[in-house]
C-alpha cells in the first residue's frame, strides 16, 4: 500500500528549520527545480518544502509538487501576524483563506477540499490552544508593517491570522483536489508596528535601502532584536506541534496494526 503523503509548505529558511525538528529525519530530493525533504514515519510521508515568500512563489512550488504525487493533506505554516488578542508564540489553524491584493480585498474564502486528515490537525491545534485560535486567515501580496494596517485587516475581513503564502497555497491545492489547513505560529502581533519596511528585502534593488536604514537608526536594531525573540518563540511553537502531530499519528498507526493483529 503507498503511504499517505501530507505536502507541509513554509516560506523562508528559518521557518523551514523549525518545522524540520519537529519531524523524523528524511532525505533532501529535487521535485521539478524545488528542493524537499522527504520524512517517512509509519504510514506516512511528509514532504517538507520551502517555497519562498509570497504568493507568486508559494504558487510556483505548490504548481510543481501537488501534481507529483497523490496526497492526502496540504500544510501551510510558518509565521503569522496575530489579528486578535494573543500572545507571541500561540498557534493558529483554519481552513478558510482570503486573499487581499494592494488594489483589492476579496473576503471571499478560497474553495477547499474537506478531509479527515485536515480536521485531525484542526482537532489537535483545538486542545493544544484556548478557543478563538480556530478561524480565518488573510493573505497579502506585500509585508503589512503597521499597526494601523494590521488593524484595518483584522476589521475588514473577519481573520484571526495574517501572512503572505495560504491563499495561494489553498488555491492549488483546490485545483490538485487536496485537502488544504493551515497552522501557523503567531511572531507578531495586531497592535505592533514592524521595526522597518521589509517590502524593501522583496527587491533586489531595495537590500542597500533596507540596510542603511537599520544602521541609521538605533530603534531599529532594538526593535529588529525584539522580533528576533518573538520568532524564537514562535519556531519553537511550531517543532513541539509538529512533534506532537507527527507523534500522534504514528500513535494511530500502531492502534491500527495492533486491531489488525489481533484480528488475524
Amino acid at each position: 500500500m503507498p503511504p499517505k503523503r501530507v505536502a507541509v509548505f513554509v516560506a523562508t529558511s528559518w521557518e523551514l528549520k523549525a518545522v524540520r525538528a519537529g519531524f523524523p529525519a528524511g532525505a533532501k530530493r529535487r521535485i521539478d527545480g524545488i528542493s524537499v525533504w522527504v520524512c517517512p514515519a509509519g504510514t506516512r510521508e511528509y514532504w517538507i518544502v520551502r517555497t519562498g515568500m509570497g504568493l507568486e512563489n508559494a504558487t510556483k512550488a505548490a504548481v510543481r509538487v501537488l501534481p507529483h504525487q497523490p496526497f492526502c493533506l496540504a500544510i501551510s505554516t510558518g509565521f503569522a501576524c496575530g489579528l486578535i488578542a494573543m500572545d507571541v508564540g500561540a498557534l493558529l489553524a483554519g481552513y478558510e483563506v482570503v486573499l487581499a491584493r494592494r488594489q483589492d480585498l476579496d473576503v471571499s474564502p478560497m474553495s477547499v477540499v474537506p478531509g479527515i486528515e485536515r480536521d485531525v490537525v484542526v482537532n489537535l491545534v483545538e486542545r493544544v490552544e484556548p478557543s478563538g485560535h480556530i478561524g480565518r486567515f488573510v493573505s497579502t501580496e506585500y509585508v503589512i508593517t503597521s499597526a494601523a494596517e494590521k488593524r484595518r485587516f483584522a476589521q475588514a475581513t473577519s481573520a484571526i491570522g495574517l501572512d503572505m503564502e495560504s491563499a495561494a497555497l489553498a488555491a492549488e491545492a483546490w485545483c490538485a483536489q487536496v485537502p488544504f489547513v493551515v497552522v501557523r505560529a503567531v511572531s507578531d502581533l495586531v497592535d505592533e508596528d514592524l521595526p522597518l519596511d521589509f517590502n524593501l528585502f522583496l527587491r533586489p534593488t531595495g537590500w542597500m535601502k533596507g540596510v542603511a536604514t537599520i544602521v541609521g537608526r538605533l530603534s531599529s536594531i532594538t526593535e529588529l532584536c525584539r522580533l528576533h525573540r518573538q520568532s524564537r518563540v514562535a519556531a519553537q511553537t511550531l517543532t513541539m506541534f509538529f512533534r506532537r502531530y507527527t507523534a500522534e499519528m504514528l500513535a494511530a498507526d500502531t492502534g491500527v496494526n495492533s486491531s489488525m493483529d489481533r484480528r488475524s
